[in-house]
């Protein structure tokens, strides 16, 4: 038998199918989502006329910032957003030179005489100075098809303001009768049309939205926003959260019925407070759990945490040392069960891996022990409450809230 017979044979008797070759499929790109992630960006910088600070105490601005600099970071993500780098915010990418494959000789090539322009441009083997159309300003990885915003939402003057004048009179006298209240923004959920917020001083109202679109995980949608001063802008929502968020007096005003958290979790009047979300810190002179820097329990108590942790030197969930309250956060129509997997789920491979023996000798492995920053886990929180946890990750090596 020779080989094409051997061959043809092995094909029609392949019934495992191992001669058959799978066509390659190519991950999907990620383009759009990384352009939608620097708008954002951009749509900060546009809003506030400077770049996100690191601000620990401001989640999205702190988020945003990593954000940008993780892209500043990459070439090629640089190279792809460089076409819609409205306020110059990336680095220029250099041209790198392309190591040409070792050839099995040497080849010895007498250096040329430069005079002129000529010279240097007919002497441009790589094509570095070519201005065709793969030079390094052709846009390769971004899709042309990405509609841009063809403007940034501004204020202008509102003409109509008269139909919506007597709307602000009438919540300035419910908040002067106590009829209602402002609270602290807390979530994107809080948008709603007729609600009435208070971003930079000034009052404004959701006259309308638009239906509200999931994209990459996250749901937007553009808003009519009436202000105080006569004023109007269609803002995303997103921006406009993200506003609410970074202004340290930006508030939400609602019926004094309601709680501040109604709009995130669903709290009406008559619920009942669920229990406390509670940091904890050992006091543990045990060297094996005193030597380790940034050690936290994250716990859920449906009583009292006082109560909770008073016989905290005889458990060994508590490591059988007494232990420091942190700070604690009142919850509604919290559920353990989820807040545990959630907590887990987020700083898994932070958590604490030892066994201590109880009063009997038997021993234990405690839960809910994290090695991690402060202010990391007060982000988490944050974003536990907010229903925003699932979108980002604790990065263990830079020891940060980051970005899935």
């Amino acid at each position: 038998m020779d080989l094409d017979e051997f061959l043809e044979f092995a094909t029609a008797n392949d019934e495992l199918g191992l001669l058959t070759v799978k066509a390659k499929t190519s991950a999907p790109t990620a383009d759009e989502h990384l352009l939608a992630k620097f708008n954002e960006i951009n749509d900060f910088v546009t809003a506030k006329g400077r770049e996100p600070e690191p601000d620990m105490a401001n989640v999205p601005e702190y988020m945003l910032n990593q954000r940008l600099n993780a892209i500043r970071d990459n070439a090629e993500q640089c190279a792809a957003l460089s076409e819609f780098d409205a306020h110059g915010l990336l680095p220029a990418i250099a041209l790198e030179e392309v190591a040409e494959p070792e050839a099995e000789y040497a080849v010895v090539t007498e250096p040329k005489e430069i005079e002129s322009l000529d010279d240097i441009f007919s002497d441009d083997a790589l094509g570095l100075l070519d201005d065709g159309a793969e030079s390094i300003f052709t846009m390769k990885h971004v899709p042309q098809s990405i509609d841009m915003p063809s403007k940034i939402a501004k204020r202008k003057r509102c003409k109509d303001f008269e139909q919506y004048e007597d709307l602000f009179k009438a919540c300035h006298a419910d908040l002067k009768s106590g009829e209602r209240e402002q609270h602290k923004f807390t979530g994107e959920q809080q948008i709603q049309q007729g609600q009435f917020f208070v971003l930079h001083g000034v009052m404004c109202y959701v006259a309308d939205t638009e239906e509200r679109v999931k994209k990459n995980g996250k749901v937007n949608a553009k808003l009519h926003l009436i202000f105080e001063n006569g004023t109007e802008s269609n803002m995303l929502l997103r921006s406009l959260a993200t506003e609410l968020y970074k202004d340290e007096t930006g508030r939400r005003v609602m019926p004094k019925s309601e709680n501040a958290l109604d709009g995130m979790l669903g709290i009406k009047e008559d619920d009942q407070a669920s229990g406390y979300i509670y940091i904890l810190q050992s006091l543990s002179v045990n060297p094996e759990i005193s030597s380790i820097q940034n050690l936290y329990k994250i716990g859920y108590a449906n009583t009292s945490v006082e109560k909770r942790i008073a016989n905290a030197a005889k458990e060994p969930t508590y490591l059988m040392a007494p232990v420091h309250h942190v700070s604690s956060y009142q919850c509604f129509n919290m559920n353990a069960q989820k807040f545990e997997n959630l907590l887990h789920t987020f700083f898994g491979k932070a958590c604490l891996d030892i066994e201590v023996a109880d009063s009997t000798g038997k021993m234990c492995k405690p839960r809910e022990w994290f090695i991690a920053p402060l202010k990391a886990i007060e982000m988490a929180i944050l974003l536990l409450t907010n229903g925003e946890i699932v979108h980002y990750r604790y990065d263990l090596v830079s020891e940060q809230v980051v970005e899935r």
